[in-house]
């Protein structure tokens, strides 16, 4: 628990001073009892004593105080509130290595259908983008609360020469900090989401463009598709297309994203905790005095009342 006015919680030292007379007006009572030698007439003609009973009336009030004290300082507690204006941006390798057959049906439709389902599934409060690149990175879809488009614009990829991991990062930046009119200054909380099978051979490097990421405060987080046995035939050639793995984990970890293998569906979900607990969810404080006030109400009237009950008075 933090208080959101610290610097009155000084009151508290007042507690050990009242707590303090209380027991130094109960010894003073005591010292003042009559001498009475006669022990059977005493027990007659004097009053029973309340014993423990006295005591209660004025613990009760005692910790309305201290309630009543805490809460004055404005006590708050932390919560987790859904985040406005927050972007997912999801780039697509549509580079012609896509075309190998190690991942069914092939690299480019198992990466398309994991962007779809990664879209479909994503929460409601997220926006969503969608960047393709190849030998350059383009904006498909501009981040917007609009799945179907987005959606529809995945289903119109076409492969092309060449990969430009690099740009694709630096493209699906610019389009978070293009959001909306004060994104230039105070762009969305964003997470990009990268689905290739690895290799970056032309444009900005990847080391670039972790440096523009870490800048941005934007993560990264990669699905890698293919095995190190894929094949592709180009103009009747068969070249090989291994997954670079370590391409895109160095690219997810130098932006502190997440880096993850297609070939585990299982991990393609985790993508989603990931992103909610990075993204999606911001602490606020939030006021809590009511509550303290609440409770030494409850208190002030249990005071009030032992003390009509059994004493006929109020403390």
């Amino acid at each position: 628990m933090t208080f959101l006015s610290p610097e009155r919680l000084w009151l508290l030292a007042l507690l050990p001073i009242l707590t303090g007379a209380y027991v130094v007006l109960q010894l003073r009572r005591g010292r003042y009892a009559v001498r009475f030698t006669n022990l059977a007439l005493l027990s007659q003609v004097a009053p029973k004593r309340p014993g423990w009973r006295r005591h209660v009336a004025a613990l009760l009030f005692l910790a309305m105080l201290l309630l009543m004290m805490i809460g004055f300082a404005r006590p708050a507690t932390a919560v987790k509130v859904p985040r406005d204006r927050a972007t997912v941006m999801v780039a697509v390798d549509v580079s012609l290595s896509m075309m190998a057959k190690d991942v069914a049906p092939d690299r480019f439709g198992a990466a398309k259908e994991a962007a779809k389902k990664f879209i479909q599934d994503l929460p409601g409060r997220f926006n969503v983008g969608v960047v393709s690149f190849a030998g350059n990175a383009n904006l498909v879809a501009a981040p917007s609360a609009d799945r179907e488009s987005a959606i529809t614009s995945i289903d119109r990829l076409v492969l092309a020469k060449r990969t430009a991991i690099g740009e694709a990062v630096f493209t699906s930046l610019q389009a978070v900090r293009s959001f909306d009119a004060q994104a230039s200054n105070d762009p969305p909380p964003a997470h990009i989401v990268l689905l290739s099978d690895g290799d970056n051979t032309t444009g900005r490097t990847v080391q670039e463009a972790i440096d523009a990421s870490r800048a941005a405060h934007v993560p990264v987080s990669t699905i890698a598709f293919g095995t190190p046995y894929g094949t592709v035939d180009i103009e009747g050639e068969t070249t090989s297309v291994s997954v670079n793995k370590e391409t895109l984990r160095s690219l997810a970890e130098g932006t502190t994203g997440k880096a993850y293998e297609a070939a585990d569906g299982n991990q393609l979900s985790e993508v989603y905790a990931n992103i909610g607990s990075s993204l999606g969810w911001k602490t606020e404080h939030r006021d809590v005095s009511a509550r303290y006030t609440g409770i030494a109400l409850l208190f002030a009237l249990a005071a009030g009342g032992t003390s009509l009950a059994w004493f006929s008075r109020m403390p």
